[in-house]
Formats: structure tokens, sequence, C-alpha cells
């Protein structure tokens, strides 16, 4: 009895903040959009140097604002703030709902803010400079950021094990390093290479939360679940505005705070290797556009008529909003394998 009561609280808690955070961000975002408008406008420069294709399909929407995805980490602070504020005021179910906890969401929490402070930082320059940071730059300072991670998971949690699933955990020692290293930007960076339709990376990343939710939930992580339903919750909002024509876009601010977050939460639910397929679109337009890099300099010709890949269907001339909605699909499905992939092999014994 007292396990059914644990079970459904804890479902009314993931609930009730999930909605909380979609109805708190769609105020704020409400009121965010007429500050980008008024103090923010253009926005980025979205024409690019040696890419006439792209820039025919985007000139349109030279103009539109960025920062659209600071709302999203800010109302997942100001609520996780908030509660666990009541726990240390109210006695009583107050308490109960706060999901702010040492092993499981101060980490999440911190790089959340932490990414998003820089990438707004960058959009900043954007903006008022007409050019962020330089790619390598930019590289360092989310290198600097996962590298801290990378610190606190190997030295302070102890964290040396790679589970490879229906094997187990492999132990790599110091290696681990460069593996949080290799998640976390690779992560990053895929999202943000995605990030190029209205409504895209947002709902992708929508499909990449829930699945990891769901490992979380049935890792016994409730306050990791909560965390990430507030998160989707927030995204929600975000799309209401985002999705075809776009009110705004996500920018850095939003992008690498949650591309940190997707491989953060990987690393802790020791699931790396299944992210791959849990964020399958963010594999292929990485992998599309390094193919076409290399196709560039090697062979001097191209691939895809522009990248990443979902600019080749652009110029194909397939309309923004069905790619946004096929790669969503696409990712859900990818999202759902890796989470099959993870409830058969948590079952199955590991052969070592």
């Amino acid at each position: 009895m007292e396990v059914q009561i644990f079970t459904i609280f804890n479902v009314v808690k993931i609930s009730l903040i999930g909605i909380l955070a979609f109805f708190i961000n769609l105020i704020i975002t409400n009121f965010w959009t007429r500050i980008l408008y008024k103090y923010f406008k253009p926005g980025k420069e979205i024409e690019r140097k040696d890419t006439p294709i792209f820039n025919s399909l985007h000139r349109k929407k030279e103009g539109t604002p960025t920062m659209g995805g600071l709302p999203i980490w800010f109302t997942v602070a100001l609520l996780a703030v908030c509660f666990w504020l009541f726990s240390n005021v109210f006695d009583g179910i107050w308490g109960k709902f706060n999901f702010l906890s040492r092993s499981q969401t101060w980490l999440p929490l911190g790089f959340l803010i932490l990414a998003g402070l820089v990438g707004m930082t960058d959009d900043m320059l954007g903006i008022f400079r007409r050019k962020g940071f330089p790619i390598k730059q930019r590289f360092l300072l989310f290198f600097t950021v996962a590298l801290i991670g990378a610190w606190w998971f190997y030295f302070k949690l102890g964290f040396d094990t790679i589970n490879i699933p229906f094997i187990g955990d492999i132990l790599v020692g110091w290696w681990y390093i460069p593996i949080f290293l290799f998640v976390i930007i690779g992560t990053a960076f895929s999202a943000d290479i995605t990030d190029g339709l209205d409504g895209l990376v947002g709902g992708v990343f929508l499909t990449i939360f829930a699945a990891q939710a769901a490992i979380a939930f049935d890792q016994g992580r409730m306050d990791m679940v909560v965390f990430l339903a507030a998160i989707m919750g927030a995204l929600v909002a975000f799309l209401w505005f985002n999705i075809y024509p776009a009110r705004f876009f996500m920018g850095d601010t939003g992008v690498m705070a949650l591309g940190f977050i997707a491989g953060v939460v990987a690393m802790l639910t020791n699931t790396p290797l299944l992210l791959p397929i849990i964020a399958i679109i963010f594999v292929c337009e990485s992998l599309s556009d390094i193919i076409q890099v290399a196709s560039k300099r090697i062979r001097k010709k191209k691939i895809f008529i522009s990248a990443p890949i979902h600019h080749h269907f652009e110029a194909l001339g397939w309309p923004e909003s069905q790619i946004t909605m096929r790669f969503w699909m696409i990712n859900a499905v990818g999202a759902i394998i890796g989470l099959i992939i993870f409830l058969v092999d948590s079952k199955i014994p590991p052969l070592f």
C-alpha cells in the first residue's frame, strides 16, 4: 500500500512540475518576446559567407530575434529554487515537492545555468557586435565547462565505468574523462548544428528528454525525472512560440544549455552509448555536416545540396514544417528504440 501511495505521489509530482513549468514559461516567454523585439532586434546575422543556397533559403528570416531559449532554463531554475525554499520554510507536503538533490539534480541544474550563461554571452556578442565568439574560442569555453564536469564526475563522484548494453559495466579508469568530454561537447555542438529550422531542435530535445526521463524513472531517480519534466514543460511552452513561423530563435543560450543537460543526464544514468540512438537526429545532422566538409576538401565536390541535411531537404523543395515534423518523428522512433534497448538490457543479467 505504501509503495502504491509513493508511486502515485511521484506521478502527481512529475505531472504538476511539468504543467507548472509549461504555464510559467508561457508567461515568461510572452514577456521575454516583447523585450527581444524592443531591445535585441535584429538578432544574429543569418547570412553566411560562401553559402549562397543557405542564404537564399533563409533570407526571409533576417531580423528574427535570438536568445529565445533563455526562459527555458530560467523557468527550470526558478522552480527548483522555489520548491527548495518551500521545503525549508514550510512543513508537510511542500517539502516533498522539492526536487533539488545533491546526488541527482545539483549537477544538471548547475550545467544548465552555466552553459546557458556562456551561450547567452555568445548570443549577445552576435547581436551587438554582429559576430559571436570565434569557433576556437567558443569551443574552448564549452570545453572548460565540460572539463569541470568531467573532473567532478571522476574525482568527486567516483565514476569510472561505462555501460555497454547486453555486456555490462566496463571499467575505463581515467579514460572516463575524455569520454565524458566527447559525449557532452559532441551532444551540445550537434544540437547547435540541428538548430536550423523553426521548432526543429526544440521538438527533438523533447523526445530525447522524454526517453531519458523514462530511463531515470526505471532507475528510481525521481528527482531527476521531475527535473526533466520541468525542462519538457518549459520546452513545450517554448515551442508554442517557436514552431513555424518562429517568433524567435532558441539561440546558443538554449541550445548549448539543453545539449549539455542531455549529455550530463546520459552520463549520470550511465547510458552514453544509448544517446546516439535516443538522439539519432543529432547524429545524422553532424554526420551530414562532416561528410559534406570532407567531400568538398577531398573530392572538391558536394554530396548534399546544402548541409547539414535539413537544409538539403529544404533545397529539394520540402516545406520547412514538413521537414521539422518528419525529423521529430524519426527522433521519436530512435528515442523509443533506445528506451527499449535499455529496458530489455536492465532485465537481462550482464555477460561480465
